[in-house]
Order: C-alpha cells, then structure tokens, then sequence
C-alpha cells in the first residue's frame, strides 16, 4: 500500500490569488514546524519547485531522504489574475471568475489553467511516486489529489479548507494508479 503524506506550505500572508508567484513562506512558527516534523513518518520528501514549498519541506525533512523539487506540484497558474484580490478579479472578469470557481473544469483565467488542465498536470507528478511519501505543495495541489480520493466534483473538493502546516492523508491501497481514500484533510498538529 502507498500513502501519501500531502502538506500545505508554511503561510505567504498574501491576500491575494498566489500561483506561480514565487512568493516565501513564513516559517517562524518554529512549535508547529517541530510538531508537524515529528509527527510524519520517515518516508522520502518530494516537493513543489516553488520556494515556499521547498523551504517548507527543507523545514519538516528531519533525517527523511530528500526527492528533486517537481515543478508539476505547482499551485494552480492563475494568469492574468495572479496576485490579484477577489474583488479586482470580480471587477475585470465577474463573469468567468463565477465559472472558473463555482463550475471548475474546462474554464481558464486569461493566460491560465483551467481546473482540468491544472489537475491532469498535479496527477502525473504524484503517478511516479513509489511507496509512502511527503508531499509539500499548495492548497490548490492538495484539493486536486483529495478529489479523487473522496470522488467528489472539483466544486465540492474546493469547499474544503486547507490551512498551511496542515496534513492531508490519501491512502492509495492499489498503489497510486488504483483507487484511493482519504485518511485525514486538514489535519494540525
């Protein structure tokens, strides 16, 4: 059986719709760090090539052996609305932001990804993962694979809640191309 260990990044406190910015993250909640460390097994770490994910994974790694950073574990690329706030993107683009969020699939921000296009890319970086393994990404990362493993829409995988420096467990019992189930979301320690 493989399992997979999918961590949120430490927090970027941007207010904004954070992609591919490569904005860092805040990693001076030293407790939670240590808490979150001990807590997960010694399995291999992998992680998105997004500083905020590797310096995260380079917080929580411990003696766990270290995987090449994926650029495929990348949050969703948001276009022409990256670091953009909710209301500036409402403002130019009312229309498609209600489809792009409340019918996610095929539908792209200007210059971005659509919800389908950005899941099939986070698929394949976790299909050649062998084994159990720690992932580092972002929430948008984290829904993608969690919506397979509850068999929901994409719509109601985004209602979920994914809080930086939180665990979310998939276990993948066929190994990762068979089906799989959700141990935890949105798990703090």
């Amino acid at each position: 059986m493989s399992r997979l260990w999918l961590i949120r990044h430490g927090p970027t406190h941007a207010k904004s719709f954070v992609g591919w910015s490569d904005l860092p993250a805040d990693l001076s909640d030293h407790a939670a760090i240590r808490r979150l460390e001990q807590a997960l097994p010694q399995v291999p770490v992998i992680s998105s090539d997004l500083s905020r994910a590797v310096d995260t994974a380079s917080a929580i790694q411990g003696t766990r052996p270290r995987l090449s950073h994926d650029p495929r574990l990348r949050e969703t690329f948001f276009g022409d609305w990256e670091l953009l706030r909710w209301p500036e993107i409402e403002a130019r683009d009312g229309d498609l932001a209600r489809q792009v969020f409340e019918s996610p699939g095929d539908v792209a921000p200007p210059g971005g990804e659509s919800w389908n296009t950005f899941s099939a890319r986070v698929h394949a970086g976790v299909h050649d993962l062998a084994g159990e393994t720690i992932v580092v990404a972002h929430m948008g990362v984290i829904l993608a694979l969690a919506q397979k493993a509850l068999n929901c829409s994409a719509a109601d995988v985004l209602a979920h809640q994914i809080d930086p420096l939180s665990a979310t467990v998939i276990d993948c019992p066929e190994g990762i191309s068979g089906p799989w189930s959700c141990v935890c979301i949105n798990q703090k320690f």
